[in-house]
């Protein structure tokens, strides 16, 4: 899913870097020196599976994990984001310098609207809502990461409309994939930790 480098037009590739700034400046306010050690093995989770791309026609798929990361960082999945995406485009030159912001946005801002959506799981008395709401945040996610990659795609260009539509296509059996493994991930952690999600939980006195 990452935009490669020299697709975007300069007016969308610098306005992705000033909605990202904006937005890790925001996120960074909220890290607190106890949480570095998660966040660094749920990047490392991020780095890895999104590195495995499965070529398809003129663009690929892979996992995203972006509501996992949501799910379990929170206000700092943003942060965890920009990281995993930053080590792919200078290592790996996965997305390129010039579109890091955009990927940014395309990936951060998802796994912080699916953070909200598993937030809302304890408004509802329903049997394994852990995996409900898990299941729907990873879900919601990359759907609105593929919205976000056929939107940027599509201010690109003419030439970039059918790229885009087949991208939006192709992430629907990944959205199926990433709510299934989000889902079953949540159920998990709140089996066994479960205060690695209870940490999460909106509070605006915090900050």
């Amino acid at each position: 899913m990452h935009i490669s480098e020299g697709v975007l037009p300069p007016q969308v590739w610098i306005g992705g870097f000033v909605v990202a700034g904006g937005i890790l400046a925001a996120t960074v306010r909220k890290m607190k020196t106890d949480e570095l050690p998660k966040i660094s093995v749920i990047t490392a989770v991020f780095f890895v599976a999104s590195l495995i791309n499965v070529p398809l026609g003129p663009t690929s798929v892979h996992l995203l994990l972006i509501g996992l990361v949501g799910v379990v960082l929170g206000w700092t999945a943003f942060v965890s984001i920009f990281l995993g995406l930053t080590l792919q485009a200078l290592l790996f030159q996965f997305g390129g310098v010039t579109a890091l912001g955009a990927n940014a946005c395309m990936m951060g801002i998802p796994a912080l609207c699916a953070y909200g959506i598993f937030s809302l799981r304890k408004r509802f008395k329903i049997k394994h809502r852990e995996a409900v709401f898990g299941a729907i945040a990873g879900a919601s996610g990359t759907l609105l990461a593929g919205i976000f990659l056929a939107g940027f795609l599509a201010l690109s260009g003419d030439q970039f409309y059918g790229v885009a539509k087949l991208a939006l296509l192709a992430h629907i059996p990944v959205m199926i994939i990433e709510g299934a493994v989000t889902g079953f991930a949540a159920a998990f952690l709140h089996k066994v930790k479960p205060e690695i999600l209870e940490g999460n939980a909106l509070d605006a006195s915090r900050y």
